[in-house]
């Protein structure tokens, strides 16, 4: 039986937030602002690190107002030089530091969305290392035939991603390796959720204790 992975948390957050007209790494959340300071970036950083020693954080132009959150949280910044050439772009910055910082597996979120409960992660760090020996590469959550985050990527879905030219997109990737992930369904709405607008934003619901 193969060593357990060690994972580092990357969340990419380099976006440009055009259509919600702020950044949504700075969203609050909840929603409602019952849970003081917390935001979409914040939440993301906590739901990592009980998990990982190293989460890392993936800015753009948005990196000085990002930086505090960041390093308050005990996480690391990560900065795309060009977030202009898209969230590959991000993805790819990101990775090459998880191999710098001499890991072997990584798992992704995106910022502009809830995190998802720490059930939810933990079962998908579960299903990983039951099937790590099985030629799988990565795990991927899906809710309702949706595909979401947070993706567990190992070393060969890593390699995949940073071999890959930076006009490709995540998803042709993991398209051309569709055999080696796993995609295990979940029961937590917030892996597939996409808030782009201020009225998804606002539609969002409470998450409950």
């Amino acid at each position: 039986m193969g060593r357990s992975p060690s994972f580092c948390g990357v969340i990419l957050a380099a976006g440009e937030s055009t259509r919600m007209g702020r950044d949504k790494a700075l969203l609050p959340w909840p929603v409602d602002g019952s849970t003081a300071d917390e935001t979409f970036l914040s939440s993301a950083i906590r739901l990592f690190s009980p998990q990982v020693d190293i989460v890392l954080v993936v800015a753009g132009r948005n990196e000085r107002d990002l930086a505090p959150i960041i390093y308050a949280q005990g996480a690391s910044l990560v900065v795309n030089p060009d977030p202009a050439r898209g969230q590959f772009s991000s993805l790819q910055a990101g990775l090459h530091e998880v191999l710098n910082r001499g890991r072997d597996a990584a798992m992704i979120t995106l910022v502009d969305r809830p995190p998802v409960q720490p059930a939810t992660l933990q079962f998908l760090m579960d299903e990983f290392e039951r099937i790590l020996a099985h030629s799988i590469w990565a795990v991927v959550p899906e809710f309702q035939g949706k595909h979401g985050h947070p993706i567990l990527a190992g070393r060969e879905m890593i390699e995949a991603f940073l071999r890959a030219p930076a006009t490709a997109n995540a998803r042709e990737i993991q398209h051309a390796n569709q055999a080696r992930i796993a995609y295990v369904p979940v029961d937590d709405p917030f892996a597939a959720a996409n808030i782009d607008t201020p009225d998804q934003y606002a539609a969002l619901p409470v998450p409950t204790a």
